[in-house]
């Protein structure tokens, strides 16, 4: 039940998340149950969590290293995207150089 909408996301205001080490930056809509984010990982960041919420993630700019509690790890770049369901595979990021992200959950 979302209506047609535009979002300028440069106005929209970012909140600070600190990781394990450096910290994420994000400008977050929701609409309805969705929850819509450009997400901007300082270069070092390392998640201090392991996630288990569901994704579909897009990388904008940098280079992205996710880590699933299984110990496969996935490398993305700009132009890759991965997904993932609620409760399905538990999830950590982490980025050498910084990254951009958009994210939907």
């Amino acid at each position: 039940n979302i209506p047609f909408g535009v979002t300028d996301w440069s106005v929209v205001t970012p909140t600070q998340h600190p990781g394990e080490a450096g910290s994420a930056s994000w400008r977050t809509r929701h609409f309805d149950a969705v929850r819509v984010r450009v997400v901007e990982y300082s270069a070092g960041y390392v998640a201090n969590h392991w996630c288990e919420k569901g994704h579909i993630l897009y990388c904008l700019a940098g280079d992205l290293r996710t880590e699933l509690a299984d110990g496969r790890v996935f490398e993305l770049r700009p132009g890759m995207s991965y997904q993932v369901a609620d409760s399905a595979e538990p999830h950590r990021s982490s980025s050498l150089g910084g990254a951009t992200l958009f994210i939907v959950d």
